[in-house]
């Protein structure tokens, strides 16, 4: 039974893959912990993770209520793909399947479907080392648990299909304007971030139709080109994004966004015309004269680079900023901690005598070059393996002194 059962919860991962609420509405919370507060808090001691999915206008949704002593410490949306034609009890056994991969078990675990108890909780509570109930039919205080889970998945759901629709329409909006065929859903976006050339860092970011698909998301650290020059770091983004997919078989873009004026969306072009990817739209989004939002203008390459500017309140503009904006903000994350990394190693790996051993030592021992920095000499000679000698010399370096 637990061969047959274990078969059946690969299956059922490998189908469906769970995607968390983006933002879980403010209303969501608070009705559940209003609704939750009476009876939640009664029944102390007891840990539980609470589990409804329900299904509503194509979009499936499953809710995860946590109970830790008997209170209500939050509440998490999880939307499927590639869950069309599945069945709550397969959607729940496929969350289960991924949940408690990474996840402690709680001993309860309430669920809104028959999920062949036994043989499920014997497999959980192998996998937690210690006995795990399933119930899927909880009365009292439970079952009202169970109806706060199911009431946050149909808010949830509810608030996933009004956003479905708006992302569509800016879709269709977008593709009108800008003369792109109906087929137009996977978009990719790319940026450049780096501080005079330092630690240049490509991102990006993918959007499919229903919004954007932050686990698809990557970031590129440029190395070998000359500082400062977006051009090739561009290039080199394109060129490593693609022919990975290529190579790998992966999902192709309809239409790549270039945050950046007409030649860098030329030099976008020609590198994807290098790779074979003749067919893939490019436009790029120019910050415009006043560099003000809603002022942006349109490189589209198919039409030899001329620039198109759709009014300030235009749905299909306001997609790209959206796209636009979360590429930027991505690739300066990521620019900020390679930046951060590399003057980290720089400030030590200066100083005579520090190799990689004491540099970590140093930065465990501190939390970091700004625990270093402020850090007295005395304080310095206390890490293992800093002599007084050495603590010396990293504090007149780090402060700008002469050695004497």
């Amino acid at each position: 039974m637990i061969h047959t059962l274990t078969d059946k919860m690969n299956a059922a991962a490998e189908a469906l893959r769970f995607e968390e609420a983006a933002q879980f509405r403010d209303q969501v919370r608070a009705l559940s912990r209003v609704q939750a507060r009476q009876y939640v808090e009664s029944a102390a001691g007891v840990d539980a993770d609470v589990v409804a999915c329900r299904i509503d206008g194509g979009v499936t949704c499953v809710n995860l209520v946590m109970i830790r002593a008997g209170r209500h410490v939050g509440d998490r949306s999880f939307f499927p793909h590639n869950a069309d034609h599945a069945t709550p009890g397969e959607v729940l056994l496929a969350f289960l399947t991924q949940h408690y991969l990474e996840q402690p078990i709680p001993p309860l675990i309430l669920t809104n479907a028959d999920l062949e108890g036994d043989a499920l909780e014997e497999a959980l509570s192998e996998q937690a080392q210690r006995p795990v109930r399933l119930v899927s039919s909880p009365q009292g205080e439970r079952r009202m648990w169970l109806e706060m889970a199911e009431k946050n998945a149909l808010l949830a759901l509810a608030n996933r299909v009004r956003e479905r629709g708006t992302q569509e329409g800016r879709l269709v909006a977008l593709r009108e304007a800008l003369g792109l065929p109906e087929s137009t859903q996977r978009i990719e976006c790319f940026d450049i971030s780096h501080t005079m050339g330092e630690a240049t860092v490509a991102s990006c970011v993918v959007y499919d139709g229903h919004g954007m698909q932050k686990g698809e998301y990557r970031r590129f650290n440029i190395r070998d080109i000359t500082p400062g020059d977006d051009y090739a770091a561009m290039r080199q983004a394109l060129a490593r994004r693609y022919e990975r997919i290529t190579a790998e078989g992966g999902k192709m873009p309809d239409l790549i966004l270039i945050d950046g004026g007409k030649g860098q969306t030329a030099m976008a072009k020609s590198a994807l015309v290098e790779l074979g990817l003749n067919d893939v739209a490019v436009i790029g989004v120019a910050k415009g004269p006043e560099r003000k939002p809603g002022l942006e203008e349109l490189i589209v390459e198919a039409e030899g680079g001329a620039t198109v500017s759709l009014p300030p309140q235009h749905a299909g503009l306001h997609l790209i900023q959206q796209i636009r904006d979360e590429a930027h903000r991505f690739a300066i994350v990521g620019h900020r901690a390679r930046r951060g990394k590399s003057r980290t190693r720089s400030e030590l790996q200066d100083i005579p005598g520090i190799g990689d051993r004491r540099r970590r030592a140093l930065l465990a021992h501190f939390g970091g070059i700004k625990g270093v920095q402020s850090a007295a000499i005395d304080e310095i000679a206390k890490v293992e393996g800093i002599s007084d000698t050495i603590a010396e010399r990293i504090y007149r370096h780090l402060h700008g002194q002469t050695p004497e």
